[in-house]
C-alpha cells in the first residue's frame, strides 16, 4: 500500500489562519459533526464516499478528517487507490485546537 501524506492539525490551523485555500473533508457521522466542524470542511460520512466520488476533482489535494484519524486515513487509502490528491489530518477532531462551528 502506498503511504499516504500527513498532515497535522498545527498545521491545517496555520493554513486556514494564513487564509490558503484548502479542500478540507469531515467523513465523521452526522451526531458527531453536530458537535462541531472545522469552518469550511465538507461533511460526507465515511461510508458516503463511494457514492460521491464526482464531488472529488482529481487536480485538487483533499485533507480528510475524522475524530482520531483513523478512519480518514481508510478514506485516504481508497481515493488515492482511484487517482485521488489526499492527505490525512492526523489526530483528527481529538487533537483540534483551532476554531469549530455547529451547525
Amino acid at each position: 500500500m502506498e503511504e499516504i501524506k500527513i498532515i497535522t492539525t498545527e498545521e491545517v490551523e496555520a493554513k486556514l489562519e494564513a487564509g490558503e485555500a484548502m479542500e478540507l473533508v469531515d467523513v465523521r457521522e452526522d451526531e458527531e459533526v453536530q458537535e462541531g466542524m472545522i469552518e469550511g470542511a465538507k461533511h460526507i460520512r465515511m461510508n458516503d464516499i463511494p457514492a460521491n466520488l464526482d464531488y472529488f476533482d482529481k487536480e485538487k489535494e483533499y485533507i480528510f478528517i475524522c475524530r482520531s484519524g483513523r478512519r480518514s486515513e481508510n478514506v485516504c487509502h481508497y481515493l488515492q487507490e482511484q487517482g485521488y490528491k489526499v492527505a490525512n489530518m492526523v489526530g483528527g477532531m481529538l487533537e483540534w485546537d483551532g476554531e469549530v462551528i455547529v451547525k
